[in-house]
């Protein structure tokens, strides 16, 4: 079966194209779809799922912080992010504490022995991305890096938009 029609509007989009950015917009599609698939993999190894995982590594890089913090930096809304905490503390990876600032405040903190395993899975990764990224030149890693920036800001408004305009559970509107 041809797979030719499926997609309507991306289809035509397409093909209006110049070949070399229809080949771009390829590649990031199917980078977006490996880099889910290898961290799905991850997640499969420990036992969580790719959400998980991607919520852990939001706080590996910004520390402890609260569910609604961690809510901002992944943009999943805070009744979904306290059922990731609770499956990340129950596998270990994480630990729930009072705010040393505010008591009334619970920060969710990495477990470090936990966090160090992932770590030993990525170092070879991390190794190969990093000789790279050393291989373009200053000017092609302002492009490369606009251009990153620029996509996440738009995947992350996008998302934002579907999540205020998801049909209620009660209502299916």
């Amino acid at each position: 079966m041809s797979t030719k029609n499926i997609g309507g509007t991306e289809h035509k989009l397409m093909n209006k194209m110049d070949p070399r950015r229809r080949e771009l917009l390829q590649e990031i599609r199917t980078s977006s779809a490996r880099a889910v698939m290898l961290h799905q993999t991850i997640a499969d190894r420990f036992g969580l799922n790719a959400t998980d995982h991607k919520c852990l590594n939001f706080l590996i890089k910004s520390g402890p912080v609260t569910a609604g913090r961690l809510g901002e930096l992944t943009g999943l809304t805070t009744g979904a992010v306290t059922g990731i905490i609770d499956r990340l503390e129950q596998a270990g990876f994480v630990l729930r504490e009072k705010d040393p600032n505010d008591r009334r405040r619970v920060v969710v903190k990495p477990v470090k022995e936990k966090i160090e395993q992932f770590d030993q899975l990525f170092h070879s990764l991390f190794q190969t991305t990093f000789d790279i990224v050393q291989c373009y030149s200053d000017q092609e890693i302002d492009v490369i890096l606009d251009f990153i920036k620029t996509f996440n800001a738009v995947s992350l408004e996008t998302m934002n938009r579907m999540k205020e305009q998801a049909p209620r559970p009660e209502t299916g509107v």
